[in-house]
């Protein structure tokens, strides 16, 4: 094992040092020392490109890497979480003979634990493959995992984690943190996707949860044909979600589908608490009579209360285009730096809400502005909460299907309506009221209690016993370097008048040593206001800089496709 990691180590780093080098002389041109270089967006799109060549050279563990790094925009540029968002977890299964092992080591003999079984695979995975098969008459989806998969990621992920001192040092320290605290939550993730008793779990305490939901239909656990590498389930067939040609021959209201697939999520994420977290159309399918099906819940997640409270507050901001609320929730949530700028922040939203609605200001779309929120991110970096991430993503590939099924669905108006119907729009009200009536309770026990303390204050004034204390803070080092300048500007006049006094009245050398003196000072000082720049800030973020990207953006995109890509 423990030499398998460390030729897994080695091919690892010989496929990520180039990229590496790049990040470091960004930063260094020349390593070491020199100017940092501007990177523009198209360089980025590259550099993501091939650092997803390699994921996808190196295999299953970094595949999913992958996956999970699109739902991380603290860590990685735009530009990158859009190109590995496209990342699917499709590869070649197994030869059949290696998966039989699997099986038979779990359940016995084939013949003796299933009816039939189809030793073709309908769907392969970086983690297992999917095989039809029948028990007691009824029609089942067997899952296997991977052949060697558990030796193969235990030895990629110590690779990783050796690799992480490597990485650190050519991202610098502002991502150091997020970069340490995501492996492990790699690890745990992958752990648990691997654990198919777990899948088993989640799988089934989400279908409890849409029992009563004859429009969402979710596999049945085989619980007598299941293990932690076998998952048998109920088989459930049916069309592709994204595939918008069949559905119209099968005359399904695409517009009602988005509606159902949209309110299914808001259940998950609001109330439930538990969440299918990988929502591409793969793993979405419709029946003919519109019913909508869901498969594999190996990337599942759970949302605690509070979370679960600051995304009520989240939409209802939204749907009021209230910024100030939606900076407080993302702030809240931990998703926005407490230390970011909010004039900037809310000038993002601002754009983003523009960018995003038409004519009616209902028209816009939440997409566009987490996708906003997660550029900003990127600028101002911080770690996410692991859960929080998933939903953010999901939450961006549900609009984005829902969009496909129609290109007019609003987002806001399901979500609106949905909270309105389980009452979290109304309960924010009483909480309102509630918060109102506290801060009235507040004054008035404040007005009671001032007259007292105000008269000790005045009785002090009177005897003269009143005494102040200032401290000042200055996080930016302003009033250190205008007192530097100022004690630098007293020596180079002293300095000045020295040397005059010297030249008229002393020897030559006297004057030359303190002209050079003089000089030495005036060069400092000079040097000190040179680096004034530092003291305004530019903001990362303006209409103009947006709207340059957005075009630099298009014209990327616009290269990158010809007229028969559609």
């Amino acid at each position: 094992m423990n030499l398998r990691a460390y030729w897994r180590f080695v091919v690892v780093v010989r496929h990520f040092l180039p990229l590496g080098l790049s990040y470091a002389r960004d930063r260094n041109r020349f390593l070491l020392f020199g100017r940092s270089r501007d990177v523009t967006p198209e360089q980025r799109r590259r550099r993501a490109g091939r650092l997803l060549d390699s994921l996808l050279t190196l295999g299953p563990t970094f595949i999913k890497l992958g996956q999970l790094l699109s739902t991380r925009p603290d860590i990685l540029p735009p530009e990158y979480i859009d190109e590995f968002a496209q990342l699917q977890d499709r590869v070649p299964p197994a030869p059949w003979d290696e998966a039989r092992t699997v099986l038979e080591d779990e359940l016995g003999p084939v013949d003796e634990a299933f009816d039939d079984f189809e030793d073709e695979a309908i769907s392969g995975a970086s983690l297992g493959q999917v095989y039809r098969a029948e028990v007691d008459g009824d029609a089942v989806a067997v899952k296997i995992r991977r052949p060697g998969i558990e030796d193969l990621v235990e030895a990629d992920l110590r690779a990783i984690r050796w690799s992480l001192p490597i990485l650190m040092y050519f991202v610098g320290e502002t991502r150091s943190f997020s970069l340490e605290t995501l492996a492990d939550e790699f690890s745990k993730t992958i752990r648990e996707e691997m654990d198919y008793g777990r899948e088993a779990e989640m799988l089934t305490e989400i279908r409890g949860n849409f029992a009563d939901n004859d429009r969402i239909r979710i596999p049945g656990v085989v619980e007598t044909h299941s293990t932690n590498r076998v998952l048998t389930m109920e088989y459930l067939p049916g069309t592709k979600i994204n595939d918008v040609e069949e559905l119209d021959e099968l005359s399904v209201d695409r517009t009602q589908l988005a509606e159902t697939l949209q309110r299914s999520y808001l259940q998950m994420i609001i109330d439930d608490g538990v969440f299918h977290a990988d929502p591409h159309p793969g793993n979405l399918a419709v029946q003919s009579d519109g019913t909508l099906v869901f498969y594999d819940f190996g990337m599942s997640g759970r949302v605690d209360p509070f979370v679960q409270d600051r995304i009520v507050d989240f939409y209802a901001a939204v749907a009021s285009q209230d910024i100030d609320a939606i900076l407080d929730a993302l702030i809240e949530m931990g998703t926005l730096s407490p230390e970011a700028d909010r004039q900037v922040m809310g000038e993002v939203m601002e754009l983003a809400i523009a960018d995003a609605r038409g004519e009616d200001l209902e028209q816009y779309r939440v997409q566009q502005i987490i996708q906003q929120v997660e550029d900003t991110i990127y600028e101002f970096p911080l770690r996410l909460p692991a859960n929080l991430a998933l939903v953010l993503r999901v939450a961006t590939v549900v609009e984005g299907v829902c969009v496909t099924l129609d290109p007019d669905f609003d987002f806001i108006t399901v979500a609106t309506e949905y909270l309105r119907e389980e009452g979290h729009i109304a309960a924010g009200a009483k909480q309102y009221a509630r918060d109102r009536a506290d801060e009235v309770r507040d004054a008035a026990e404040s007005m009671v209690r001032v007259p007292p303390k105000l008269e000790s204050a005045l009785d002090r004034i009177e005897r003269e016993d009143l005494h102040v204390r200032a401290d000042i803070e200055d996080s930016d080092g302003v009033l250190e370097r205008m007192t530097r300048r100022l004690i630098l500007g007293m020596i180079l006049a002293s300095g000045t008048l020295s040397t005059a006094l010297l030249y008229a009245a002393s020897t030559v050398e006297a004057t030359a040593i303190a002209g050079v003196g003089t000089l030495a000072v005036a060069g400092v000082t000079y040097l000190s206001f040179r680096r004034s720049k530092g003291l305004r800030a530019t903001p990362q973020f303006t209409r103009q800089s947006m709207r340059q990207r957005e075009a630099a953006d298009d014209a990327g995109y616009a290269s990158s496709y010809g007229p028969d890509d559609e």
